[in-house]
């Protein structure tokens, strides 16, 4: 595929991938780096490209999610410190991990995140906010640190927002509402991607062009997620998305193999 086409199928797979993972409080860094990956970019500019892509679609659908009270700051920030130190340190020493060993990554990260959004398909529940906001406690916040810091890593690692751990993570373990968690996430993702866009500028170029070009698409889909994300039910296209992440996983398995 030459580099023209490659820029295409980029724009126009980023737009949709932005429109849906925002829809679920997610940037979807965790497909942009193996999309890019699959389109023939090298691994460092994949992973950098796609927290770059993170931050844009976590900003533009976080604001919306602003406007409709859907965002606990003080819980976001909670997150801030550990996933910032991890996601700058995860950036920086990227570059010094053997490319196979991160599409190895890539592979078992895209089947577990898989397997955990077709499940959400045959969850009991719904998606309500009727449910009270947990109270906050010291061992909240240590047990926040920790997981934070380890999203922090696998994000500046594998250029990924950090959404996808995020989201589970505050509805099942801190038992915050779906909507409320899926708005905080975003403003934590924001930290999270810029830390590790940072992480990778210090030590390796990023592609400026292909950040500008793809962003472009990246703003208006996670735009236009967010809107439509307060009148849906998720439960099936997250199932949509598990498959998709399954079928990126098996495109990159068979380049290993």
């Amino acid at each position: 595929m030459d580099i023209n086409s490659a820029l295409l199928m980029a724009v126009i797979f980023s737009f949709i991938l932005a429109f849906i993972f925002s829809m679920f409080g997610q940037g979807g860094g965790s497909v942009y780096s193996p999309l890019l990956i699959l389109l023939g970019f090298t691994v460092l500019i994949s992973t950098s490209t796609s927290l770059v892509l993170n931050l844009i679609t976590s900003m533009s659908a976080g604001y919306i999610f602003y406007k409709n009270k859907m965002i606990d700051m003080k819980a976001s920030f909670m997150f801030v410190p550990g996933i910032v130190v991890g996601a700058f340190a995860g950036g920086f020493y990227a570059k010094y991990v053997n490319a196979n060993i991160l599409l190895w990554l890539f592979v078992s990260f895209l089947i577990i995140l898989g397997a955990r959004m077709i499940l959400t398909y045959w969850q009991k529940g719904n998606d309500t906010d009727d449910e009270p906001m947990p109270q906050r406690t010291f061992g909240m916040y240590v047990l926040i640190v920790i997981f934070s810091f380890a999203v922090g890593i696998i994000s500046g690692l594998l250029g990924v927002g950090g959404g996808v751990l995020v989201v589970p993570f505050m509805t099942y373990v801190l038992k915050y509402p779906t909507k409320s968690a899926a708005g905080s996430s975003h403003l934590i993702i924001s930290f999270s991607a810029l830390a590790g866009i940072l992480g990778h500028a210090a030590n390796q170029r990023l592609d400026y062009p292909l950040i500008i070009i793809v962003g472009i698409a990246v703003l208006v889909g996670g735009n236009l997620g967010a809107r439509f994300s307060l009148r849906v039910k998720p439960k099936m296209i997250k199932a949509g998305l598990g498959l998709i992440m399954w079928a990126l996983a098996a495109q990159i398995l068979i380049k290993l193999v």
